[in-house]
């Protein structure tokens, strides 16, 4: 995909200015495998990250290592935390990681001003995109801040399982997700599954009653 195809793929650029086309077309082309480490806690925040395809996720972790997942980018998303470090000259606060094969295009900091600066329908992507992702964050810390570990594992659990009723992740992968230690994790689950809620499997959740998490039943 041309810089020219992105931006046919973005609706949100359908009107893009003549300005803000010229600039995107600076932006450069590149395919991660899945694990990559695309940005370390850190690390000089360069570019402007647009996602065409593939998933990244964004995470920070404690002084003891534990992490905390902030959000993920999909397909045609944009970088919350890079937008916030290339508008404030900051490093990165967190790590990006691949968690699929992704194609990206980065633009250049240096077009990422003049877009900012020049080009009003290219501005206006950047800061809805921004203010999208933004709202995401101040959910999850309206979450962990307000919400007990129970009520946050219940709503994972029903957002994460498949058709089946199925949550194909291990217990450490959900405490990652919900930034607790699998322990904790491990306990709530055993509890749901002594009533009857779930059945636990290897690196599987597997939900019998899923209308009962609407009210979680971890003690």
């Amino acid at each position: 995909m041309s810089a020219e195809a992105l931006i046919d793929r973005y609706g949100a650029l359908a009107e893009l200015d003549a300005e803000g086309r010229e600039l995107l077309l600076q932006a450069r082309r590149v395919e991660l495998p899945a694990d990559t480490v695309i940005f370390r806690h850190g690390d000089s925040c360069d570019h402007f990250v647009m996602l065409v395809s593939g998933r990244i996720k964004v995470m920070t972790r404690s002084a003891a290592g534990r992490e905390l997942l902030l959000y993920r980018i999909d397909q045609l998303g944009t970088c919350v935390l890079t937008t916030s470090c290339l508008l404030g000259h900051q490093n990165y606060p967190a790590e990006g990681i691949a968690e699929t094969d992704v194609v990206a295009y980065l633009l250049p900091r240096s077009a990422f001003q003049q877009a900012v600066d020049n080009s009003p329908a290219l501005r206006t992507f950047i800061f809805d995109s921004y203010a999208e992702r933004l709202a995401g964050l101040i959910h999850l810390v309206q979450a962990v801040s307000f919400e007990n570990i129970e009520q946050r594992l219940s709503a994972h659990l029903l957002q994460r399982a498949d058709e089946e009723g199925v949550v194909r992740e291990s217990h450490q992968s959900i405490a990652d997700e919900l930034g607790t230690a699998r322990e904790v994790i491990s306990r709530k689950l055993q509890l749901l599954a002594q009533k009857n809620i779930l059945v636990l499997g290897r690196g599987r959740v597997t939900l019998l009653d899923p209308d009962a998490l609407q009210y979680p039943q971890c003690d």
